[in-house]
């Protein structure tokens, strides 16, 4: 299926690793010029060394503290003329009402939340100007289905799908088409991290971090890959009709029957 992407310029929040790395790669792939925005420059340069290689796309890199949103408005700036965006930057950390200091919740929202809001408010007035272009924001199952155990992530998932759904059902009108993705537990650099320290604290071998997806479709997470296929969809004229919408990739886990 040609997604007709060719030719077309996206910027990526949190485009050096995981998810994002895995959009920029298929974006690429696609005939896209990217750029790519994240805190660490040497990952940044790493990720648009190989896009270079592999693709030859034209990679611009962006080192940038995504929580300042004066930094954020200097990044719409440069990138000024962009037909994509995707946000993605931005993990909120586990914990309950309690858990989660003052701190650490703003310093999260600051990231993920506002971080998006300003990206968003930043380059979306140019798109309708335009009468053109397609924002991706990539959130979280946790938005949907809420837990005490990660209260600040779903609450900041929540406000994030709130946003994506009342500005994309009226952007399509003025030529902007606003979509959100929400994806459940992905390989990742950091949830294997997470699961390897587990398995160390439970059976003291960190190559059994696989262990804890058995319950999962398929017993296992899904692939950076898998989310890619769904944005550089979402992000293609082949998806004009969508708007609005908020579409979960999760292999069926927030739709299970709570016993």
């Amino acid at each position: 299926m040609d997604l007709n992407l060719a030719g077309k310029t996206a910027l990526i929040t949190g485009g050096s690793k995981g998810i994002g790395l895995a959009v920029a790669r298929l974006l690429a792939a696609e005939g896209c010029s990217l750029h790519l925005a994240a805190r660490t420059e040497a990952d940044l340069i790493a990720a648009r060394d190989e896009l270079n290689q592999t693709h030859g796309a034209q990679v611009t890199i962006h080192a940038a503290d995504l929580s300042d949103g004066d930094r954020m408005r200097q990044l719409a700036s440069d990138t000024a003329g962009i037909d994509i965006l995707v946000n993605n930057a931005g993990a909120i950390p586990f914990g309950n009402i309690e858990m989660v200091d003052e701190t650490t919740w703003r310093n999260a929202w600051d990231l993920k939340v506002l971080g998006y809001v300003n990206l968003v408010r930043a380059v979306y007035p140019a798109m309708v100007a335009r009468k053109a272009g397609v924002i991706v924001n990539i959130l979280g199952t946790a938005g949907e289905r809420p837990t005490p155990s990660y209260l600040a992530g779903s609450m900041g998932n929540a406000s994030l799908m709130a946003m994506t759904v009342a500005l994309g059902g009226e952007s399509v009108g003025k030529g902007v088409r606003v979509v959100g993705v929400n994806p459940g537990l992905i390989e990742t650099e950091r949830m294997m991290t997470m699961n390897k320290a587990r398995a160390v604290e439970k059976f003291g071998d960190e190559a059994r971090w696989r262990e804890f997806l058995a319950d999962m479709p398929l017993a296992r997470a899904g692939a950076p890959e898998e989310v890619a296929d769904l944005v550089a969809f979402l992000a293609s004229d082949r998806a004009s009709w969508i708007s609005g919408t908020i579409v979960t990739i999760d292999g069926g886990v927030t739709k299970r029957a709570t016993l």
